[in-house]
Order: C-alpha cells, then structure tokens, then sequence
C-alpha cells in the first residue's frame, strides 16, 4: 500500500485510572461512549471515554483476557483462570456464566442470536444463553472443537469467523453450528493475531506476528476470491535491516469501512482496504498497541499502548489508555482521480 500522510502531533488524552497492567482489549459501547477494558491485572473496568471517569471495576481470579458489552452497564469477561463471567456495573452483581478446560482467550455477543460465544485454548468454541439461570449446566447451548487453541472471533450478523493457532480460520452460521460453513487456511505464512469482519459483511481482515494483513472474503467463487489479497504493514528499515513488528489489533470505522491497525511498533496506521491505500499514521505511542476500538460513530478511536512482551521482560512504559479525536480527513476514503481527458 502507499505511503501515509505525515503523522499528527498528538496520540489523544489519556485516560485515568488505567489497569496496572498488560490491557488484553478495550471495546466503546453500540449505545454510549463507555468503553469496557480488559487487563491481566485481573480486572474488567468500565469508563466514560467522554468524561474521563472510571465509572466501575471488577475483579477476577486470574488475568482477564477479553471483554465485551452486553448492554450499556453491563457485560462479559473471558479470563485465565478458565470461567466466563458476567456483570453488572451499578448493581456489582457478578456471576460465572460458565467453564471451559483451560484459558478462556475471546468472548463475544451476538445481538442476532442473543448468545454469548467463547473460544478458548482448550481448543473448543462454546455458546452460552444468557438469559439461563446461572451456572453453567443451565447456559451452555454448545460445544464446538476447533482444530486448534482459539486465538481471536469476530462476529457480522449470524456469521462467526474463529480463528485458531496453526493457520486455521472455521467460518460459522450462528443458526446453525453443527460444522463450519468454510474451513480454511489463513493466506499468512505466520501465526494469527486478529480476524475483524468487515462491517458491510462480505468479508474479514486477519493480521500476524510477521507484519501483514490479509484481506479475505467471503463468497468462494473465482470472482470473489479473486479480490483478496494482502499487504505488509508495521515493519521498518535501518542500515539494509529489517525489522518486523507482529500485528495485534485491527478495528473497523463504523461509518466509512476503512480500518485501523496498532502493532508492536507503537504505531497506528488507518487504511483504504478498497483503494488499497494507506490514509493515516499517528504519532508513535509509548510502546505496543494492545488493541484498538472505535465508538459507535466513529468520533473516538480508544488506543491501548501496553507492551506485548516481545522483547521479554524489561523496562518498560506503565500501560495507558488513549482516546483521541478522529478527524474526517483520517478515515473517510479518498475518491480515486479520473483519467485525463484524451488531448
């Protein structure tokens, strides 16, 4: 893709009373501007991104590594410590939702289903209802085994893209989950990080640890196969080396289509995926980005520099929490020229 625009001065403000440490994934709510974060420092907190207040906290038994809303004050939380639980901010009502076997590293729900989908490193997808009485007996709808650990989920309408250790991407139909509507083979060489459905539904993004991005579809004719491709992203170039940076997070603009990427190079990039064109670059932050989130309008992008621990165990930046304002110029596509008229 081509080059960006020189990048803007100011990474946004910084939210306060972030977690203590390593954030595992931030998401603005579909109705407001709270934004649900997700740490290993074993909480799940809840903030006004507009205001700037810590509106509530949660504490788990282990690192919690996904979150995601359920309606504005309450939600669900994926964790270490192998449960899914869901909460209530105001009330402080908690509960565990249900189990798996080891880690549980996605939760996602599907508004079109009205469950709750967990994907996990004991290698099995789970659907949970609920609207169930508590425990997990009572709420598990399903048990789906992958091929391999879970690593991310994306969900557009009924359809669910899992993707797993080992290359392997299953596409689901949430109404009907007895096996994958398409198996395939993530078309990067190297390990997954992220799969995002595109908002308009007809395909997903899916990022590695060497540095690139792979745009896919969804219908398997020739015709739409033919559209995917992929482009190398977040690597740099000093005296004839090159280093790469793995791909952590990828978010969609609600409006426009176009996406951002955050990788351990500190950097933000926004991308044209149709005109294959980069449109932005931020000013680098103070270390990774751990995840990223635009709010339902795309007015706000919440950033999360938290360090990965490529680099092992060392001397780093305390973990942060920025959102900034995204201007129009940032994310809406650029209309291709037309071609000069003939002389």
């Amino acid at each position: 893709m081509s080059a960006a625009v020189l990048p803007t001065s100011s990474g946004g403000r910084e939210l306060s009373n972030p977690p203590s440490d390593g954030i595992s994934n931030l998401r603005f709510s579909n109705h407001s501007d709270h934004l649900l974060v997700s740490s290993w420092d074993k909480t799940v907190r809840l903030y006004d991104a507009s205001a700037n207040i810590l509106k509530g906290e949660f504490m788990h038994g282990g690192p919690v590594l996904d979150c995601c809303f359920h309606d504005d004050f309450s939600g669900f939380s994926a964790s270490a410590d192998n449960t899914v639980r869901r909460f209530v901010f105001g009330t402080g009502k908690e509960d565990i939702l249900g189990r798996h076997e080891a880690p549980v590293r996605c939760v996602e729900y599907s508004y079109a289903a009205g469950q709750v989908i967990t994907g996990s490193w004991d290698k099995t997808l789970k659907c949970w209802d609920p609207r169930g009485a508590s425990g997990p007996d009572r709420t598990l709808v399903g048990t789906y085994p992958q091929p391999e650990r879970v690593y991310s989920l994306s969900l557009v309408g009924h359809r669910l893209v899992v993707a797993t250790a080992g290359r392997h991407v299953n596409v689901y139909d949430l109404r009907n989950m007895s096996q994958p509507e398409q198996r395939r083979e993530s078309s990067l060489k190297y390990q997954t990080r992220c799969v995002r459905c595109y908002p308009n539904g007809t395909g997903f993004a899916l990022s590695s640890v060497e540095g690139r991005v792979a745009m896919e579809f969804f219908d398997l004719s020739e015709a739409g196969q033919s559209k995917k491709y992929a482009f190398k992203c977040h690597r740099k170039s000093e005296a004839g080396k090159d280093t790469v940076y793995p791909v952590n997070a990828i978010a969609f603009h609600p409006i426009y289509g176009t996406f951002a990427t955050g990788g351990c190079d500190g950097y933000v990039n926004v991308w044209d995926g149709n005109n294959k064109k980069r449109l932005y670059q931020y000013s680098k932050y103070p270390t990774s980005i751990a995840a990223l989130s635009f709010s339902r309008d795309g007015r706000l992008l919440a950033v999360a520099s938290s360090y990965t621990f490529e680099e092992g165990d060392i001397a780093r930046e305390p973990d942060a929490i920025f959102v900034r304002n995204v201007n129009e110029v940032e994310v809406k596509p650029k209309p291709k020229a037309l071609p000069a008229p003939p002389p």
